[in-house]
């Protein structure tokens, strides 16, 4: 089974950190790009319940469908993790409806993907509505060396997803969208 292994990290300076990821050899692979995410799940919120999330993300004109199992979160998260390229994202989102899924939460961010040459690992800078953060996506080992490496340690790994930490925005922010973190 594949499996992703990752942590976030909560970005106080993107200037400060861009020039730290050029210094340790990262480049960027994949530039600066909108991710659209929709999440999905049955009206009891049966996925929701047992940890698991079915994801439709566009990027551009590109769709993928993403299932995420349950998660260990000590101290990175790691869960099994399914993709598939969808080249119609309508049909997509109707063949969804169709067995019952229904969008549950929207989510964007600008993305920027690094890499460097003889490492293990990605490295992507998400811009979103509630802040900038870093997700180090790799071996638990290269994770814990990039993090040091960049002046992170283990108090400040992220294992939430984006919608848990929406929630949490929400309850120090109220009347923001319920059902949606976007531009």
């Amino acid at each position: 089974m594949p499996t992703e292994t990752e942590i976030k990290l909560r970005i106080a300076d993107i200037a400060a950190l861009r020039r730290r990821l050029e210094e340790l050899g990262y480049s960027i692979k994949i530039p600066r790009t909108l991710e659209s995410d929709q999440l999905y799940d049955r009206a009891d919120q049966a996925l929701r319940q047992s940890d698991q999330i079915l994801r439709l993300r566009t990027r551009g004109t590109r769709s993928t469908l993403t299932y995420k199992g349950p998660a260990q979160r000590a101290p990175h998260k790691s869960r099994e993790e399914l993709e598939v390229d969808m080249s119609d994202q309508e049909a997509s989102e109707r063949i969804l409806n169709a067995l019952g899924y229904k969008p549950t939460f929207r989510y964007q961010k600008f993305r920027t993907t690094y890499a460097a040459e003889g490492q293990p690992g990605l490295i992507t800078l998400d811009e979103t509505p509630i802040g900038e953060f870093l997700e180090l996506e790799g071996e638990a080992d290269w994770i814990d060396t990039t993090a040091v490496s960049l002046g992170f340690g283990p108090s400040d790994y992220i294992t939430g997803s984006y919608a848990s930490l929406y929630r949490e925005y929400r309850v120090r922010n109220p009347g923001t969208i319920p059902d949606a973190m976007v531009f």
